[in-house]
């Protein structure tokens, strides 16, 4: 992680707050270690585990989405407004569309993450809101876990659980710099606000937890789509792979 210090005529070490350089840092670090986790010892694919370490990333700035304006605003929006419509490949073959209408979804949902969630995210929430929580974490991995379908049920859970840590890094470094050593030890006021389950905000508590009760009953209902998935791509081998047998084509050679 990136520390940014400064020392003072006390010789105390000063910790600044965790900046965006800093969120991003700290989760590509931890996402290298998932993913090596995942390659290691749990059979992951190569290809499964960078992605998952890439996940867990850039999941590092998605409680950032609750910033007013700035540089975390701007890049996390335009980076999540881009990766997403990649990420739901499988889930546009699942609902039959064509290359063309592929296309289309991606490009809308570009323009609806990129324009209207995100003017959402600036109108109705607000800095360390319930948006830097523990059951918005658990939101953004269900969220996940819809998007990316797969053949392999654990492989999604995987690539889901990256996202959830990413998160979590995130609100674990904003707990870390609330604790102030420049003067010996003191707890700020923002300590507290990241890695919580309720807060202040009765309407905040009742929409974060609605939509987390919503994606787990949309996720528990979404596990048919592994085998639809499976048998999918069993007809495209099928198709692909095998040639029409029995044809002797010597019989049509003129020099026969």
């Amino acid at each position: 992680m990136c520390f940014d210090f400064h020392w003072y005529r006390s010789s105390r070490l000063e910790f600044s707050l965790a900046d965006f350089k800093s969120h991003i840092t700290g989760s590509t670090l931890v996402g290298i270690g998932y993913g090596y986790w995942g390659i290691a010892t749990q059979s992951m694919s190569i290809e499964n585990g960078m992605l998952a370490g890439g996940l867990c990333a850039v999941s590092g700035m998605l409680p950032d989405l609750d910033s007013d304006s700035g540089v975390p605003l701007r890049e996390t929006s335009m980076f999540v407004a881009a990766i997403v419509p990649i990420l739901m490949i499988e889930r546009f073959k699942d609902l039959g569309f064509s290359h063309e209408g592929m296309a289309l979804a991606a490009m809308l949902l570009y323009l609806g993450i990129r324009f209207v969630a995100i003017e959402f995210f600036k109108r109705y929430t607000v800095h360390r809101g319930m948006w830097h929580s523990i059951p918005a974490a658990a939101s953004a991995g269900l969220l996940a876990y819809l998007l990316m379908p797969c053949q392999s049920e654990a492989v999604r859970i995987y690539k889901s659980l990256a996202v959830v840590l990413g998160f979590t890094v995130h609100l674990s470094m904003d707990e870390i710099w609330s604790i102030d050593m420049s003067h010996g030890f003191r707890l700020k006021k923002s300590f507290g606000t990241a890695l919580k389950f309720f807060s202040k905000s009765k309407l905040g508590n009742v929409s974060v937890y609605g939509k987390l009760f919503i994606l787990l009953w949309l996720a528990w209902g979404d596990r048919g789509v592994v085998d639809r998935i499976r048998h999918r791509t069993r007809q495209e081998q099928t198709y692909i792979a095998q040639p029409r047998q029995g044809i002797d084509f010597e019989k049509w050679m003129p020099w026969r």
